[in-house]
């Protein structure tokens, strides 16, 4: 596990904003000072060590990056770490803009789909902020790389536990009895006193305790692991309004002009592979044609690649797909970090009329797990 890279402070100010109200809990008993950003019903969180006005930015949107610099300018707090808390499917995350913008990292979970993530963290991981800490609990449910962030006397849950509610478990990759396990193992052992603040709410709500929703949240309070999946997995929800314009984009960081996305009724159809069937089908007398769809860094990088993958970037794939024409009766086997953009790239081959395409299933992570061979 990586740790956030050092960065030097400038020299400390007069600090007005310890003075001032803070509405996400009592600033005097921390050393942290906590602003939420957006004041709608998605939740960006800013936390800043006192003593050395360094930041960190939880779950940034987008359409708001303007709004974040505009804020650490004013008060004269410099940017030094971006979370993102899980992959968004419901708004374009802002962390890859912002990070560039202001030369700070971007913080996922390992099992992360998106490229240029700087630090890949792991349940119990400690991130500093300044002469802070915020330590990461692996919450998984919502997403399989949904994280909650531990710092001081709260915790900002994401999308896995809401002020009297949870998130979805309906997404690729969602597990309803998963979350609850995170909700009641995890987040539930905190201190009853610990404060909560998610990423999204639809209600008003701006904090509760543990204490609070371990009793009167609905769908928890007095549920066994059976009932809470039976409820979630009949919830009938409809599809977050902008999904498609917003979930493969964030996966991939590429804008939906930069490519057509398929639908996800296409990528529900790609046939999926693991590690070990790969391993098989590349020892047969007919292996397969591998085509890794990471960015160049990421293929040469620490989890390596195949041997005699092919790199082709998912956002040159429409475009070079004319250099496979003679593969399209092949076997074709598409691979990336976590098997997410992979799954894009099989879906669009498909789609071109390549009829026997699959995805390796969470990609180089579960090849690298399984302790297969990598080049670099």
């Amino acid at each position: 596990a990586r740790s956030s890279r050092a960065i030097s402070s400038p020299a400390p100010r007069a600090n007005c904003a310890s003075a001032q109200n803070d509405k996400l809990g009592n600033e005097a008993t921390t050393k942290m000072i906590f602003r939420e950003l957006n004041h709608g019903k998605c939740k960006t969180y800013i936390a800043i060590s006192e003593a050395s006005r360094k930041a960190v930015v939880i779950d940034p949107l987008r359409d708001k990056v303007e709004r974040y610099l505009a804020a650490l300018a004013y008060h004269g707090w410099r940017l030094v770490l971006i979370i993102d808390t899980h992959t968004h499917a419901d708004h374009r995350s802002g962390a890859m803009e912002l990070g560039a913008l202001a030369d700070a990292p971007v913080a996922m979970h390992v099992l992360a789909p998106a490229p240029h993530v700087t630090i890949h963290v792991e349940d119990g991981q400690v991130l500093k902020v300044g002469d802070e800490e915020l330590r990461v609990l692996h919450t998984p449910g919502h997403t399989p790389d949904s994280i909650s962030i531990v710092a001081k006397d709260r915790v900002f849950t994401g999308d896995v536990l809401f002020i009297h509610g949870t998130g979805r478990a309906d997404f690729a990759g969602g597990d309803a009895g998963i979350q609850y396990d995170s909700i009641t193992r995890k987040l539930f052992t905190l201190p009853d006193e610990t404060l909560v603040f998610p990423a999204h709410d639809y209600r008003g709500h701006t904090q509760s305790t543990i204490l609070d929703e371990k009793r009167t949240n609905p769908r928890l309070a007095g549920k066994t692991r059976d009932d809470y999946i039976n409820l979630m997995n009949n919830l009938g929800l409809p599809l977050p309004d902008g999904i498609q314009e917003s979930l493969q984009p964030n996966e991939s960081d590429l804008d939906p002009g930069t490519i057509k996305f398929p639908t996800l009724s296409q990528l529900n159809q790609v046939r999926q592979l693991s590690a070990a069937e790969l391993r098989d089908r590349l020892a047969s007398a007919k292996p397969p044609m591998l085509i890794d769809v990471r960015e160049e860094d990421e293929y040469r990088g620490e989890l390596g690649h195949i041997a005699g993958a092919r790199l082709i970037p998912l956002k040159e794939l429409p475009e070079r797909s004319a250099e496979l024409a003679n593969a399209k009766g092949c076997d074709i086997v598409a691979i990336c970090r976590a098997g997410v953009r992979s799954a894009t790239a099989a879906a669009i081959l498909t789609g071109l009329g390549f009829e026997h395409v699959w995805n390796l299933k969470t990609g180089m992570l579960e090849w690298n797990a399984a302790q297969l061979p990598i080049e670099r």
